[in-house]
Order: structure tokens, then C-alpha cells, then sequence
């Protein structure tokens, strides 16, 4: 991960572990106390994100960063993530950091996309 107090490049360094499926430097940078937040489950801690929502990241052909804000402690990321079978969508994430490790997450779902056109998705 990166070098201590860079909260832009430990977030940068996420999204890459998460696209080589390596969960080992995910559940480092994660604080013991993290918490997860999604429209489908809010609060959801560190034992139970990686039972339920951890999966194998070989359907992502790529993560588009488009913007990190950081202030201070908390940031927002906004990216484009495109699958290897061609539909993408854009999220934006709130980080909340403790020190250097990720203390919260909450994810806000964009639009999904294929070939140019609105895919709309199922729940």
C-alpha cells in the first residue's frame, strides 16, 4: 500500500488490489472496526464484508479513476469500472480513514452502461 498519511495513493492502492483479487492487502488496509455501507446493507462489518460481499474480481477489466477529493480524514472517489464483458458502471465512494487504514465505506451506485446505452439493473 502507500506511504503513510497519502490517503489519495492508499485509495489508488485499493482499487489496485482489488483488480489483482488481493484480498490480503484489502483486509490490511482496513481497519479492525470498518464498517460498509451500500443501498442493500448499511453498517456491515469487516468479518461480514469479506464473507458476503468479497468475490473474485476476474470479471473487472479495468477501473477508471475519475476524481479522489480528499479532506483531511474523509474523501470521495468517483470511478468507472468496466467488466471484461464490456458493461461498466460509475460508483462514487465516501472513505473515512483512521490514521492510514479505511475506517468506513459507503458506496453510491451510478448508471450502468453497454455499448453506449442506459443497462438498466436488477436487485
Amino acid at each position: 500500500m502507500a506511504a503513510a498519511g497519502n490517503r489519495a495513493e492508499i485509495i489508488r492502492g485499493l482499487f489496485a488490489a482489488y483488480l489483482a483479487n488481493d484480498r490480503a492487502a484489502v483486509e490490511a488496509a482496513f481497519a479492525e472496526d470498518f464498517r460498509f455501507s451500500t443501498p442493500y446493507g448499511e453498517n456491515i462489518d469487516k468479518p461480514r464484508y469479506f464473507a458476503e460481499c468479497w468475490r473474485d474480481s476476474g470479471w473487472i477489466g479495468r477501473h477508471e479513476i475519475k476524481r479522489i477529493m480528499v479532506d483531511g480524514g474523509e474523501a470521495f472517489v468517483t470511478y468507472r469500472c468496466v467488466g471484461r464483458d464490456g458493461k461498466s458502471f460509475r460508483n462514487t465512494e465516501f472513505v473515512v480513514f483512521d490514521g492510514d487504514k479505511v475506517s468506513r465505506i459507503d458506496v453510491y451506485f451510478g448508471p450502468s452502461h453497454q455499448d453506449g446505452e442506459l443497462v438498466r439493473q436488477e436487485r
